[in-house]
């Protein structure tokens, strides 16, 4: 599909931090667009990054890819030209956001700046021009296309122009339904977190630095080391009681103690703009015990002979009033899949979200029952859960009744690829475009060759 162009580029962000000094190779410049350059470097960056997401590769790939910064930098020169800058506040924001992801998957600051040998605050520089070019580029791709919808004759017709054999072939699919509940923290444990960490507060209160005090004893590795800082954020980006304590906050002010379901919060209001806020906080944790573990292993053995005893409870409605999951709960207990948005599973992506299911979901029948196992849910924290086995859609060709969602997309996507192939041909011409003569037989999707044919190789 010809939209994937727009796409692939802005979705790498780990590319932004490049490759470790010790792994840099020559680099030179392979193509110009108005006053942006390309680099050797950025596309084999970004095909690698390609090349471990998993998808399907062919030998047009690295020219896919190619094309694809391409566009991005017809995007960023247009936007630059109607001065599409986000504000630094913006920046800053999506800068702690990554930061936040990248930490989680690394596990800890000191792994992160050790993989890329820079410490955090050079990371941080070398985040900053990249993420606003990304953010002017998302900014411009949204003008482009953004509002285009398709009504259902629109994806009527369009499946009916698909030749049979070219209907896409989909995967066995899954729906899955779990009800989670996490091992309550006794009362004298929260007692002693609460008391410690009051203990703190009067410290600050009486003069001790708030930043310090964060580093020595929050127990959020990702603020911990800037201090307790959290960087910019919307009241939308915080959970809800964080939210109304942070905002309320003037500057300096430290809180009360918030709990939220993280823990103990104690919080300092570092400045407001507009809408955001940045904070620092020091977290604290009940720790739960093995004992707390094993009564929620105790309610779930209970809840599940309950299910199977009385026809009035059933799983979806056992999942409502009882999971502690917020994600789930409400759908009755059916999981979504991060990955495409919907409660439906391939094999492959639930073996990518959740390697255990990969195992569980194998071999059981539809509307099975396992558990109650034990799981490690993406805080870190272990809970346990129930997990049924909702639905199995076998293997088949793509068609409307099963596939309708699918098809939509595929209509969007195709709708989408007219107005930007449009766009594409009513401003390349206004921009300067030189390309490496390399790259002068790729097979790209948009109408680029009339524009880089016969161009001399040109190197740094």
């Amino acid at each position: 599909m010809r939209y994937n162009i727009i796409i692939l580029g802005i979705l790498l962000p780990l590319a932004v931090l490049g490759q470790p000094e010790k792994d840099k190779q020559i680099d030179g410049v392979v193509a110009v667009i108005g006053q942006s350059m390309i680099l050797q470097s950025e596309v084999e960056e970004q095909y690698l990054e390609y090349l471990t997401s998993g998808k399907p590769v062919t030998s047009n790939t690295r020219c896919d890819v190619f094309e694809t910064l391409l566009f991005n930098k017809l995007l960023l020169s247009q936007a630059e030209e109607d001065s599409l800058y986000p504000g630094e506040a913006q920046i800053a924001d999506e800068i702690d956001r990554r930061l936040r992801y990248f930490i989680q998957q690394f596990g800890s600051i000191e792994k992160l700046e050790e993989f890329y040998e820079k410490s955090i605050d050079e990371i941080k520089i070398e985040f900053h021009d990249p993420i606003e070019e990304q953010l002017m580029i998302q900014s411009m791709q949204q003008q482009i296309s953004g509002g285009i919808e398709v009504s259902p004759g629109e994806i009527r017709e369009f499946f009916k122009e698909i030749p049979k054999d070219s209907l896409p072939e989909i995967g066995a699919q899954f729906e899955i339904a779990q009800i989670v509940r996490k091992p309550p923290v006794n009362e004298e444990e929260k007692i002693k977190v609460k008391a410690k960490l009051g203990s703190i507060r009067d410290r600050i209160v009486n003069g001790e630095d708030f930043g310090t005090l964060a580093y020595l004893y929050s127990e959020d590795p990702g603020s911990a080391r800037e201090n307790g800082e959290l960087g910019y954020m919307g009241r939308g980006e915080l959970v809800p009681e964080f939210a109304a304590v942070a905002f309320s906050l003037e500057k300096g002010e430290v809180s009360e103690i918030v709990e939220t379901e993280f823990g103990y919060h104690i919080i300092q209001l570092v400045k407001r703009q507009g809408q955001q806020v940045n904070v620092r906080h020091i977290l604290m944790s009940p720790k739960v015990q093995t004992s707390d573990l094993l009564s929620a292993k105790s309610f779930l053995d209970t809840l599940i002979l309950n299910i199977d005893t009385y026809d009035s409870l059933s799983f979806e409605n056992a999942a409502i009033i009882y999971s502690e999951d917020k994600e789930s709960r409400n759908n009755g207990g059916l999981m979504i899949n991060p990955m495409t948005g919907s409660a439906k599973f391939e094999m492959e992506q639930i073996s990518q979200v959740d390697p255990s299911l990969y195992l569980i979901m194998d071999k059981l029948e539809v509307g099975e029952i396992y558990g109650p196992e034990i799981y490690q849910q993406r805080d870190g924290s272990r809970a346990y859960r129930l997990l049924k086995l909702v639905s199995v859609v076998e293997a088949h060709t793509a068609n409307l009744k099963q596939d309708y969602q699918l098809v939509s997309n595929m209509t969007q996507g195709r709708k989408q690829s007219e107005v930007v192939n449009d766009w594409i041909e009513g401003k390349v011409g206004n921009f300067y475009i030189k390309v490496d003569e390399n790259f002068g037989t790729c097979e790209f999707k948009y109408n680029w060759l009339p524009k880089v044919k016969d161009i001399p190789n040109e190197k740094n």
